[in-house]
């Protein structure tokens, strides 16, 4: 498994950047109504790009097809596993020879209401019993979040017990300075 992170969404050439994606990429990127979302959609691509040429010496941009949940894997190249998310701090590629989900949020102010429809019980306690809820939240939801990209299924019905799968594996790292917390989800091997 390979990480690629950045928070450097501002101090990259964007123009530059639309030029050296793919037209596919472009597209989705120019989708996004404001300069930080298309920004960081662009990152994101990049650090594909990025992790593509280091662990596969793989140059041309990848295209993407996709699964009916809108999962997407890099066409012709059924062997490389990538998941790529972004929040307002960073942007975030990680990259396996096996499937693998990734998720980075910022951690922003505690909503009980979310934690209440999102986690189990014992999750609930968890959180009412730390010392930061809000990053005891949050850090739970990139687990999730993780899992279910990991799966190919997205955000569904399953949040509340998704975590509870035998099988699943997770790395999870915590920002407190730039309050940002990413979590990487693969099977057990």
């Amino acid at each position: 498994m390979h990480v690629f992170l950045s928070e450097d969404i501002w101090d990259f050439d964007f123009a530059a950047a639309l030029g050296e994606i793919s037209e596919q990429r472009r597209e989705q990127a120019l989708k996004f109504k404001h300069e930080l979302g298309q920004r960081l959609c662009v990152k994101a691509y990049q650090l594909l790009k990025q992790g593509l040429k280091e662990v596969y010496g793989m140059e041309e941009n990848p295209q993407f097809i996709y699964n009916e949940h809108g999962k997407p894997s890099i066409e012709g190249h059924p062997e490389i596993f990538f998941n790529l998310s972004h929040c307002k701090e960073a942007a975030i590629c990680a990259i396996s020879d096996r499937t693998i989900g990734v998720d980075v949020e910022s951690v922003r102010a505690f909503n009980d209401s979310l934690v209440r429809y999102t986690m189990n019980d014992d999750e609930v306690r968890e959180i009412e019993t730390a010392d930061d809820r809000a990053v005891a939240f949050i850090r739970l939801w990139t687990m999730k979040e993780a899992a279910l990209k990991l799966q190919g299924t997205g955000i569904s019905n399953e949040m509340k017990q998704v975590l509870q799968q035998n099988g699943l594996e997770f790395e999870t790292f915590i920002d407190s300075e730039r309050r940002f917390i990413y979590s990487v989800c693969q099977f057990y091997t």
